[in-house]
């Protein structure tokens, strides 16, 4: 046997394979790439009727409030001519405008509070009644808030009539009360009074829907176990429900008094189209120079004014709706 025989032969390494090819790059669907445009082309018609509705009303509102612009310019007899921050000037100057934003604010502010207030004791007291009771209630509720303005203040007007008003003689049944024949309207405090209880009425519906349903997401068991602990009625509330319908309430109480703030057609037509000098609110008298004095402008300058005091609740508002998003 030759040595080439008896020599064991090399091991030969098996030859390296090439690794096995990648995925293909993943290529982005033109469908989701056009998926961020997507919500603002739904939004496009809603946004464009907005833009019609109220950016031009808007615009043209706040190129009055810097011109002068009364019946001539309106019937074309005169050029507008530009008044700078005259018609400001001359709004803020006048007392009689700073008793009226006192006014509003008293105003919006007291019904404001009693609708919250009545909301929230009528939304306490439906989850204590039975099924029948509380769907009778919601009928009324919705009856009345579905009630146009108009006729809703007809009724407080046939109710508050000094000559035939059903309120009086029933007030005057009392021991030692006698309101037959008693004026309402007399005097503003008064009459204003009225006012508030009918934006009450036609307001307690909605607060009570709203807090209905947030009551539904108040978790029995802490009010139980807040029970066991010893809290009464209003212990429990106070730490347990009302923390809870924080978020609600802070909503509803931003609108409230947003549109609290923007009432018209109450004091309107209850004072018959003329709203007397003890009875005016912002929006009265914003309507009452431009279109019975005739001074366009400066009807738009206090219109604009209220915008800009409303804009400071309008972003308490967006502020409370993105924390209730954010937790969502």
């Amino acid at each position: 046997m030759s040595a080439a025989e008896t020599t064991t032969p090399a091991k030969v390494p098996p030859p390296r394979q090439a690794p096995p090819p990648g995925p293909p790059p993943r290529t982005r669907p033109a469908s989701s790439r056009g998926g961020a445009a997507t919500p603002w082309l739904l939004l496009a018609p809603c946004l464009l009727i907005l833009a019609g509705v109220m950016g031009y009303p808007l615009v043209r509102l706040v190129t009055l409030s810097f011109q002068k612009f009364g019946q001539s310019q309106l019937w074309g007899f005169k050029e507008p001519e530009s008044a700078g921050f005259g018609n400001f000037t001359k709004v803020l100057s006048d007392a009689d405008f700073w008793q009226v934003v006192l006014r509003t604010i008293v105003f919006a502010a007291g019904a404001v509070v009693v609708t919250m207030v009545l909301g929230m004791l009528i939304a306490l007291l439906l989850r204590k009644v039975s099924g029948w009771v509380k769907t009778l209630v919601n009928i009324a509720l919705v009856a009345s808030w579905g009630m146009p303005v108009i006729v809703a203040t007809t009724v407080f007007k046939w109710l508050f009539d000094a000559d035939y008003g059903i309120l009086n003689a029933l007030i005057s049944k009392l021991p030692g009360v006698d309101l037959i024949g008693h004026n309402w309207f007399a005097s503003g405090p008064e009459g204003l009074t009225v006012i508030m209880l009918l934006v009450v009425w036609g307001a307690v519906p909605f607060v009570v829907i709203t807090l209905s349903a947030g009551l539904t997401q108040v978790p029995a068991e802490l009010e139980e176990a807040a029970r066991l602990d010893g809290a009464g009625a209003w212990g429990v509330f106070r730490y347990v429900t009302l923390p809870v319908l924080k978020p609600v309430v802070v909503m509803l109480t931003t609108l409230s008094v947003i549109w609290d703030m923007g009432v018209f057609p109450q004091v309107f037509v209850m004072r018959n189209g003329h709203p007397e000098a003890q009875f005016q609110l912002l929006t009265t008298y914003s309507y009452d120079r431009a279109f019975v004095v005739n001074d366009y402008a400066q009807g738009s300058a206090i219109a604009l004014i209220t915008v800009v005091l409303l804009l400071g609740v309008v972003a308490v508002y967006m502020r409370q709706m993105l924390k209730i998003g954010e937790v969502e």
